[in-house]
């Protein structure tokens, strides 16, 4: 989170948003069916007064919207907190996200899950549909989330990390098998801070538990006859500037795909369709099971 002083916070407001003109802007493409353009300004929260006026002058839902912005927990908010605000409030949460309300390129796969590191952010697709939206916290500079297309593969409501065995991992679904790497419920600080995995707030956390589908594994677990569904990790976090969402003030289209970005998700979308696993299995006798791995292969040592 971007802090400001008590004594000056107009003054490095304004440096922060000299900066966000330095932010790669791109136009969306003519693929991406975007929602209604909404603008946005910087908000500057400068002492506790302040904080509590936020919390009194938007509604829930406002307050749920912004917080997903600035991909924080709403305790987050404090004295030194600047933040991005939209200056239009609808009833569609679809409106506020980067992803294109629908894509082609994704209309012939059941669903897909995009996680961008760029901005932060997930979408859950349904045949090209965007259908879900949210804020993540993708792994830290030292340990960053691993780029490319996975697959679903185990879940658990209640895991243990092997890192610090006091992290406890609600709803959590693997999508990296051998790197223990998964998405899962945990505290969102407005930036990447994880060990690998993908944080996300309960109630998205909860969802993809529910709609994403796991691996399908041979009798004894041996062997994968079906992939889950495809998670596709794009895009790179600059953690020497602003953070993106920031730049939204400046150029309300700044989060959306790149150019380049839509390269790497074609690139994806191919390497899946030459994947036999990810069609239906042939009619078979043998019970398929969709069970962790042994264990120890789940976690990353």
């Amino acid at each position: 989170m971007l802090l400001i002083s008590c004594e000056q916070p107009k003054s490095l407001a304004s440096n922060i948003a000299s900066k966000i003109s330095d932010l790669k802007q791109e136009v969306p493409l003519e693929s991406q069916k975007m929602p209604v353009i909404i603008s946005y300004h910087l908000d500057s929260i400068s002492t506790s007064e302040e904080v509590d006026s936020f919390q009194n002058r938007f509604s829930e839902d406002a307050k749920k919207i912004i917080f997903a912005l600035n991909r924080i927990d709403p305790d987050r908010i404090k004295a030194g907190s600047v933040m991005v605000i939209p200056d239009t409030i609808t009833e569609n949460f679809l409106d506020y996200s980067p992803f294109p309300q629908t894509f082609e390129m994704l209309e012939k796969i059941p669903k897909t899950v995009l996680i961008s590191r760029r901005v932060q952010a997930f979408g859950l697709y349904e045949e090209g549909r965007l259908i879900r939206w949210g804020p993540v916290s993708s792994g830290k500079r030292s340990t960053p989330t691993p780029a490319g297309l996975n697959y679903g593969n185990y879940k658990a409501k209640r895991k243990i990390s092997t890192v610090d065995e006091s992290w406890i991992m609600p709803y959590y679904f693997n999508f990296m098998n051998y790197h223990g790497v998964g998405v899962h419920q945990y505290s969102m600080p407005g930036y990447p801070a994880s060990h690998a995995c993908v944080r996300l707030y309960r109630e998205d956390a909860m969802v993809i538990y529910d709609w994403a589908q796991q691996w399908q594994l041979s009798p004894g677990g041996r062997e994968i006859l079906k992939n889950g569904t495809p998670f596709m990790v794009y895009g790179d976090y600059d953690f020497e500037k602003p953070v993106p969402w920031l730049g939204l003030v400046e150029n309300y289209n700044s989060n959306y795909l790149t150019a380049e970005e839509m390269g790497i998700l074609k690139d994806y979308v191919d390497l899946y369709f030459k994947d036999p696993k990810n069609f239906e299995l042939p009619p078979s006798s043998e019970e398929t099971l969709a069970i962790p791995p042994k264990e120890g292969l789940e976690t990353l040592k």
